[in-house]
């Protein structure tokens, strides 16, 4: 009976450590998916593309703030709170947020909520009670409506009141983390800015029950909006242990570069290790600028981790461009060329580290440059390579000023050539390839197949070549 007893303990034990592996690997596997973002996308319009979006190869899309907001359909006012316990807004509505939740869903694809937590609505004189003696009055007169809208709470009720936040003045150094994380957001010109959140113990309630209410509708991950303008003390007390199992959490820290700049050090270096979030990878979107720049070296993507200049790939969300950086005057200097654009989205949806993803606008900001990106030729023959090689270890074939090329396991080669003239590349293919199988560059269509010792592959002058195995 003493045996039968242990191996029945140590059987169970394994079942217990072999599912304990398969989940971990499941959520990296996860969070290397390509995530489509739908910037400011009415909720019926992703929905109505959920087939599109799931045949194309995105696994999840980012979405509109879902919360309450004023009647200005200009993007930013939807990153202008008014109400967390409604859904309402110019984009959508709770049942059409639900709706398109589904949608997708039955496609296999998730959705991420744009969350902000930091500050409300700069409206009404810049009141500080919220929502405001109209928004509480039109609860109770179209009550059969915001029943339908509301997420938690009590709609007779007030949301906040001037006690809810940090005194009011204006952030005039950002290298001040004290004004960053306890004063406004303002645009200057007597701007008197973003009412700014103290997380006392009733907001922090609020925010919690705001989460746990999106995710109850099955909202599957978070993006944290203005995440360097709160504390990690605050994000950790709302981002509770039950709110983030099976969540994909990763925050807004724009910074200037890697490791060794003074945003990095005093924002997104502690975010990092003060809380278990991912986060969007700006000082690789900083690298792949100074690679890509006219006298940059393409020997800086080799390897950026090591020498801090992205990342770690497991908390990297990795992108060429955010909706912040053209619709927002001071950060319009990260905006690439088009073609190192393209260059730059090989090289995320082609590396190994991080969850790529891919901005699609529906603002029409710089003379639709963005519009429709998600399905454009080139976008979606990435994503099929991203697809076909995930999972793949990643090893470097050759790099110099103008060219970086690296194999994905034995499924795919990635060719970066981001000078004028077109370039060689040797693939040595020693046990590190399939012979007799071809290899399909995902834009042109055109193979080749490994026959010998020796390769050589051509990278047309300013392009990509992405080649997976049949």
């Amino acid at each position: 009976m003493k045996s039968r007893t242990n191996a029945s303990f140590f059987k169970a034990i394994s079942i217990i450590i072999v599912t304990f592996i398969w989940s971990i690997a499941s959520i990296q596997h996860a969070r290397a998916d390509v995530i489509l973002h739908a910037f400011n996308w009415n909720y019926n319009e992703v929905k109505n593309k959920a087939n599109e979006i799931a045949d194309i190869g995105y696994k999840a899309v980012l979405v509109a703030p879902p919360l309450k907001s004023g009647s200005n359909c200009a993007w930013w006012a939807r990153y202008q709170p008014q109400d967390y316990r409604v859904i309402d807004h110019c984009q959508g509505n709770k049942e059409s947020f639900q709706a398109m939740i589904d949608a997708l869903n039955s496609k296999g694809v998730v959705v991420y909520a744009d969350i902000v937590l930091n500050h409300m609505a700069n409206e009404r004189n810049n009141s500080t009670y919220f929502p405001g003696d109209s928004a509480l009055n039109d609860y109770q007169n179209n009550a059969n409506y915001w029943n339908k809208q509301k997420l938690f709470g009590d709609l007779s009720n007030g949301f906040l009141s001037p006690w809810d936040f940090h005194s009011e003045a204006c952030i005039s150094d950002y290298n001040s983390i004290w004004q960053v994380q306890n004063w406004r957001i303002c645009g200057g010109n007597g701007d008197r800015g973003l009412p700014d959140l103290d997380p006392n113990g009733y907001v922090r309630s609020q925010q919690r029950q705001y989460l746990q209410a999106l995710k109850d509708m099955g909202v599957k991950g978070f993006r944290v909006d203005a995440a360097k303008h709160m504390t990690n003390w605050h994000m950790n007390q709302v981002f509770t242990s039950s709110i983030k199992r099976g969540m994909h959490i990763f925050g807004e820290v724009i910074t200037g570069g890697g490791t060794n700049s003074s945003d990095y050090r005093n924002y997104l270096g502690p975010y990092l290790s003060g809380t278990d979030h991912d986060a969007y990878d700006f000082p690789l979107l900083n690298t792949m600028r100074n690679a890509l720049r006219p006298g940059g070296s393409m020997t800086l993507l080799e390897n950026p981790i090591a020498f801090g200049n992205a990342l770690p790939g497991s908390r990297a969300v990795t992108m060429p461009i955010t909706h912040d950086i053209p619709t927002n005057g001071g950060f319009r200097y990260l905006i690439l060329d088009p073609s190192d654009e393209h260059l730059a989205y090989a090289y995320v949806l082609g590396r190994r580290d991080g969850a790529p993803m891919v901005f699609s606008d529906s603002t029409g900001v710089d003379n639709n440059r963005w519009v429709n990106d998600y399905r454009q030729s080139d976008i979606k023959a990435m994503v099929r390579f991203h697809n076909k090689v995930r999972g793949q270890g990643q090893e470097t074939i050759y790099s110099d000023d103008c060219v970086l090329a690296f194999r994905r396991g034995k499924e795919g080669v990635v060719g970066i050539n981001k000078c004028g003239g077109d370039r060689w590349v040797e693939l040595r293919t020693n046990e590190k390839y399939y012979w007799y199988r071809n290899y399909r560059d995902t834009f042109s269509g055109e193979t080749f197949q490994i026959n010998s010792s020796s390769k050589w592959v051509r990278i047309p002058g300013r392009s990509a070549r992405m080649w997976y195995a049949d």
